[in-house]
């Protein structure tokens, strides 16, 4: 049975309600296509909010260990430059040592020999000195020179990556030998010349692999960053299509509403007509 009241509005009630509740759910639409986030902060939904902050820290700290390996592939590139170097002028040196071996030489020829060969020696330890990045080096141990083990983070969870540093004083050949016999025992298997060239090689190897290794685990970080961007996208980001429709539909409802909100708050001028 219908209430006839001045003080009791049952429609208007009903029509304001619908009317609030239409109106919240329009400003959440609004919000999701201002942000373009189905979750924006911990009111839209505290779990999937927390979850997303989490993935957003990862995706962070992926972020800035790829910047660290960056720098120490800097690093990597120059000792690797110096090496090549040392390794080319090595063939130099070695081609000058056979020919000091020769017991044939006068001393005149000896000396101009040994003079090259001093000449190359002295680029080698150029090259290996001036291996630097942003002061850094792997062609010494020195720590004072900026030398040492160079320790990087390559993931997310402060995992490191260590670089061993080598010596650059067993890469360097000795001074000239003074005679035949001297050369020839450099170029001996177990000589100098031969442990120095044994180790500017293995150097190579070892470097060239950690080289590998940080481009590998670098190509791998932008991988996983590309998956840990797509969950977190289908966690927190709006379906705008959806939402532009959600949207248009809100906007009518809401013209409805504050219509029939006004229709209900007519309703008592009818009664005045009883008391005409």
């Amino acid at each position: 049975m219908a209430l006839n009241s001045v003080n009791t509005n049952i429609g208007a009630s009903v029509a304001l309600q619908t009317l609030n509740r239409t109106n919240d759910a329009l400003n959440a639409t609004q919000k999701r296509i201002s942000t373009g986030y189905r979750v924006s902060d911990a009111k839209d939904d505290g779990a999937a909010f927390a979850v997303a902050q989490s993935v957003r820290a990862d995706i962070a700290g992926i972020t800035s260990a790829n910047e660290q390996m960056g720098g120490v592939q800097g690093v990597l590139d120059t000792t690797l430059s110096g090496l090549n170097k040392v390794s080319e002028t090595m063939g130099d040196i070695k081609g000058v040592l056979v020919k000091l071996a020769d017991g044939t030489l006068s001393d005149s020829q000896r000396s101009q020999y040994q003079s090259q060969y001093e000449s190359l020696r002295t680029q080698v330890q150029n090259y290996v000195s001036d291996a630097t990045y942003n002061g850094r080096t792997l062609l010494s141990t020195s720590t004072s020179a900026g030398g040492g083990n160079i320790a990087t983070v390559r993931n997310e969870k402060g995992t490191t990556y260590t670089l061993a540093a080598v010596d650059g004083a067993n890469l360097t050949v000795n001074a000239a030998p003074t005679d035949a016999a001297s050369a020839a025992s450099m170029l001996a298997s177990s000589g100098d010349f031969t442990t120095k060239m044994t180790a500017v090689n293995s150097a190579l190897n070892t470097f060239g692999n950690n080289s590998n290794y940080l481009s590998e685990q670098v190509d791998y970080n932008k991988q996983k960053m590309d998956s840990l961007q797509t969950g977190l996208g289908a966690l927190v980001d709006a379906d705008l299509a959806k939402e532009s429709a959600t949207l248009q539909a809100l906007q009518i409802k809401q013209q409805l509403g504050t219509q029939s909100l006004s229709i209900a708050n007519q309703a008592p001028q009818s009664l005045m007509s009883l008391f005409r």
